[in-house]
């Protein structure tokens, strides 16, 4: 979305079955995302609705991080996050009910560590992924000096 624009931004896709619970999930011009279960042994190979879930999360941290430090003028040298979804029942369906995201991130020096911890801190706060989530999702952060 442009700065400023308030028009929606529609992003369609198409799922196509795939046999069992398997499918393919287009995006036009993109490559193909096979879909699954975990649970069911021939549709076990590809992405689960969980996975992507929680992919999705992570993803628009990434991006913000990116952004933010694009915005701060400053650079990092890696950045790497591991995510994990809890899946448990809640009532009578199960529900995704909370992600823990931990990130690490590399830097050259030492100089540039707070603002690196504030770009991360930024983009938790405005993951408008994320914040479309009912869950709460909890970061952590590691920076080192590479």
């Amino acid at each position: 979305m442009s700065e400023g624009s308030n028009e929606p931004r529609l992003f369609p896709v198409t799922l196509k079955w795939a046999g069992n619970k398997a499918g393919e999930l287009l995006v036009k011009g993109k490559a193909v995302i096979m879909t699954g279960v975990p649970s069911d042994e021939d549709s076990a190979k590809g992405h689960s609705p969980e996975d992507l879930f929680v992919a999705s999360a992570t993803v628009c941290y990434m991006n913000g991080f990116v952004e933010f430090t694009r915005k701060m003028r400053i650079g990092f040298e890696s950045f790497s996050c591991e995510a994990v979804g809890k899946l448990e029942m809640v009532g009578r369906s199960f529900e995704i009910t909370g992600i823990k995201m931990t990130a690490r991130v590399g830097i050259a020096s030492e100089e540039i560590r707070g603002k690196i911890s504030r770009a991360l801190e930024l983009a938790a706060k405005y993951c408008f992924v994320g914040n479309s989530m009912k869950c709460p999702i909890n970061h952590e952060t590691e920076i080192f000096v590479v």
